[in-house]
């Protein structure tokens, strides 16, 4: 493996490191990555694991695993306020799915958690950073960038880009050789990514796309068939575009969305099986399960129906489009969002107001919504004439808004 690890950072040579942060999940492959560290570039190796709400479970124990792995110190940082605040929301104010279907749960993940590494690094005196994220998939690609914005001294290092070790049998055997507890946890056929916004399920029988999940794959949802019966409304209040409370109770922006997906789940909202198109060339299926966020993103449009005009609304569709591929892409500290995330603070500014929203049976639908600054007006829709709309007055605009039409016409008519 000694010619491998020149491949660390194009054009550096290999050498010793004095402290590594790495990105540690207590997992088989993390568990083995800090041996390897310490074996291959002779360094101190910090854990850190980032709470971004996925769970008690994964961080149960997690220190004494850590240290009996050979790491000298577990940091552990609750990101789940931050995420949500600053990551999920802003993404949610823009608008930003990924074609078509993907709220991009794993996406606005990972800057935040490569932004607490680059800071524990900064805390603990580390000259590298290092993650477990294969070679094919996007994720490597988020972590970098990242590290790259915040710090572009950092090495580097990810092993999976490095090492002999090709499955999971062989991590197993290096696990006994350097005499790492291996992780007796039952190992899921599927590749999981949970945090607060998203559950990912990846791999299997899900590679062909031609197979159906199997029911007992999801976690955060029922499977709609077996929803209530009865349809539960539920009311979410925005301000300046962001929620702020749900059936008239204020939150924080982790509890707010916790509770949304507890009364999603429930009714099998926010499930999506799609393909989709990596960064890295190839075409990926994933099924994600995002109960409250699908909630969030519905009456948010729905609100946003009221308080944007069309010429906003089509320019705001667009650019979330360009919106979600750069966090897709890992550019998420790209000037570029940053300029576009300041057009969608500007234009929904006035998005104010109250949603309520129909679950049922997997469905989301729009029962009532209501804005102080909404543009809707009853008294000019309506089909009586008023005041302010003269229905004689369509006809003139028709005339001139349907001349290049009668022009192209009478051009190939000869008339």
């Amino acid at each position: 493996m000694g010619e491998a690890h020149a491949m660390c950072n194009i054009g550096v040579a290999p050498a010793k490191l004095n402290k590594v942060v790495l990105a540690y999940s207590g997992g088989l492959d993390t568990s083995v990555i800090v041996p390897w560290l310490r074996e291959n570039y002779g360094c101190e190796v910090v854990c850190f694991t980032a709470d971004v709400g996925q769970g008690v479970i994964e961080l149960d124990g997690l220190e004494a695993k850590a240290k009996a792995s050979g790491a000298c110190q577990l940091v552990v940082k609750d990101l789940r306020e931050e995420f949500v605040e600053e990551y999920v929301f802003p993404c949610l104010r823009a608008g930003a799915i990924y074609e078509r279907k993907y709220l991009l749960g794993t996406s606005m993940a990972r800057p935040v958690i490569a932004k607490a590494m680059v800071d524990v690094a900064r805390e603990v005196g580390a000259d590298a950073v290092a993650h477990g994220c294969t070679g094919k998939g996007n994720d490597q690609v988020r972590f970098e960038l990242t590290f790259f914005a915040l710090h572009p001294k950092l090495r580097v290092i990810a092993p999976w880009r490095e090492w002999d070790i090709t499955g999971r049998e062989d991590a197993i055997e290096y696990a006994k050789k350097h005499n790492v507890p291996v992780p007796v946890t039952k190992k899921s056929i599927y590749s999981r990514d949970r945090n607060i916004w998203h559950l990912s399920h990846e791999g299997d029988i899900l590679e062909d796309p031609a197979n159906e999940p199997k029911k007992d794959m999801f976690m955060m949802s029922v499977d709609p068939e077996d929803a209530p019966n009865e349809p539960e409304y539920v009311e979410i209040n925005f301000v300046s575009g962001l929620p702020v409370a749900v059936n008239g109770k204020k939150l924080s922006p982790a509890s707010l969305l916790d509770e949304l997906n507890k009364i999603g789940g429930k009714h099998g909202i926010g499930r999506v099986d799609m393909v989709e198109n990596r960064l890295v060339g190839m075409k990926s299926r994933g099924v994600y399960e995002t109960p409250g966020g699908t909630i969030l993103f519905t009456a948010a449009r729905e609100l946003e129906s009221l308080t944007l005009d069309r010429e906003t609304i089509q320019v705001k569709d667009s650019l979330a489009l360009k919106y979600a591929e750069l966090v897709y892409a890992g550019r998420w500290f790209d000037p570029l969002r940053k300029a576009m995330d300041g057009f969608m603070e500007t234009i929904t500014a006035t998005s104010t107001g109250t949603v309520t929203l129909k679950l049922y049976k997997g469905s989301a639908a729009v029962a009532r919504r209501e804005s102080p600054n909404s543009l809707y007006r009853q008294d000019i829709s309506s089909f009586e004439n008023g005041d302010v709309y003269n229905q004689a007055d369509a006809a003139g605009f028709i005339h001139l808004y349907g001349l290049p039409t009668r022009v192209r016409a009478m051009l190939e008519q000869g008339m």
